[in-house]
């Protein structure tokens, strides 16, 4: 049926409460898990007639139509969208938004009136800079560690600092980090011999000053709005498991697993969430004269004294969109169109009460050394919903090509039907070396 057909019977019912275009061409930037799931709801809308994904991989070129893109050159991305008549820029990964892509399309005389999902690179910077967030916290009062940051020319100040702090010890790079420049040590010892390592260069450009922040005790829990600046939107949070091993041990990876709803998220915590995180920072952003239109990620640990701030994200997290977007009932796309109105507070945001559960298949070795280019055998059940997240087709095969392979992904009555049903998936989900952890959601939706 063509859109503007759909387009005329949608609004005849009343499912618009604004004017919406009769075309929406949509550019998608990302390549993995998270950028699969939204294109997965992207695609579902009956407003997008078109979806280029770049550069995408094979789960989303089932979805729309891959391209081939450089993220980094941003002429050659603004091109692409002259070229196709972009509507709205979707931003999956963080990389892009740092170095300022938002900012070029704003500026750009052909580009300024596209719909950026993602903020100017000033807003970028809550996640781009854990030193900028922190004080950006500090300033609006918004509940957090307390912390400290350093660089190789403070070191001996660094040393003293976390002579009064009570182990464990929390040491973060600085910049952007691939999800990978966190670390936590039990021990002094070790927490001086990784300030040295950070500030030597164990993460490059990223490490150049560390932050240091007390530990805090306590479950963590994902939220997610999204804002055209003014205005936010509520999305379904989620909890996510970053370490290799079961029982959350080992090295820290990009994400093994996710789960939604969270059993203490409920509409007393969330209140709280909203009433000393989320609307502080909108209006410090604002109070700022920061721009920002898009999502905004709050990685928060429920503590004894209620809910405070990890790290913020100036995107989704992955492998959170994973079960995020399986719970979004709202059509991504309205959203998307009522942030380029900024009439985002016309939007009655729903998700379902079913839950979501993700788990991520990885390379044997992950997160150091792996191999790839492993063929695929993914399961075939109905009650699943792969992504891919680091894969490839090579003459009819699907074969490995990252260090997280895929998210097998279901809904469920209850979380842990969703989570028995993603682990049966994985179960029947095969390549060499294949690795996932079996204990997602086992700490708050016991087996």
């Amino acid at each position: 049926m063509p859109a503007r057909t759909i387009h005329m019977r949608m609004q005849a019912q009343g499912y618009f409460t604004f004017q919406t275009p009769l075309v929406m061409k949509i550019l998608l930037l990302g390549s993995g898990g998270r950028e699969n799931a939204l294109a997965w709801k992207i695609a579902q809308s009956p407003l997008t007639t078109q979806l280029f994904i770049a550069p995408g991989n094979p789960g989303t070129a089932a979805l729309g139509t891959n391209v081939n893109l450089d993220l980094s050159d941003f002429d050659e991305v603004a091109a692409f969208a002259i070229d196709e008549e972009i509507q709205t820029l979707v931003v999956g990964p963080e990389v892009p938004l740092v170095e300022g892509i938002a900012d070029y399309f704003a500026h750009h005389s052909l580009l300024k009136d596209i719909c950026v999902i993602g903020p100017q690179k000033a807003g970028a910077q809550l996640e781009g800079s854990k030193d900028f967030a922190k004080a950006f916290m500090q300033r609006h009062h918004i509940p957090t560690a307390r912390y400290a940051t350093f660089t190789a020319a403070t070191l001996n100040d660094a040393r003293a600092f976390l002579n009064t702090l009570t182990p464990p010890y929390v040491l973060k790079a600085d910049g952007l980090a691939a999800g990978k420049g966190v670390v936590i040590v039990p021990t002094l010892a070790e927490a001086e011999s990784e300030l040295d390592a950070m500030l030597g260069g164990k993460f490059g450009k990223a490490g150049a000053k560390v932050v240091i922040e007390e530990f805090m005790q306590g479950t963590e829990c994902s939220v997610f709005v999204i804002t055209d600046g003014r205005h936010y939107a509520l999305l379904p949070e989620a909890k996510d498991y970053k370490r290799i091993g079961e029982k959350d041990t080992g090295l820290n990876t990009g994400g093994m697993g996710s789960v939604s709803p969270v059993p203490f998220a409920d509409e007393a915590w969330i209140e709280r969430v909203r009433t000393y995180i989320i609307e502080p920072t909108i209006k410090g952003l604002q109070a700022e004269n920061i721009p920002y239109q898009g999502f905004i990620f709050f990685g928060l640990i429920n503590t004894v004294e209620g809910p405070k701030v990890i790290e913020y994200n100036c995107r989704m997290g992955d492998p959170e969109t994973e079960s995020v977007m399986l719970r979004l009932q709202t059509d991504l796309v309205e959203i998307f169109e009522a942030i380029r109105q900024g009439r985002l507070n016309e939007i009655q945001v729903e998700f379902t009460k079913e839950a979501a559960a993700c788990v991520m298949l990885v390379s044997g070795g992950y997160p150091e050394a792996y191999e790839k280019n492993k063929p695929i055998t993914l399961p075939n059940d109905d009650n699943l919903v792969v992504f891919h997240a680091g894969t490839r087709e090579e003459q009819g095969r699907l074969l490995s090509n990252g260090g997280r392979v895929v998210a097998v992904c279901s809904r469920g009555a209850t979380p842990r039907i969703a989570l028995d049903n993603a682990l049966k998936g994985a179960t029947e989900t095969t390549f060499e070396g294949a690795y996932y952890r079996r204990d997602i959601g086992s700490d708050i939706y016991p087996l």
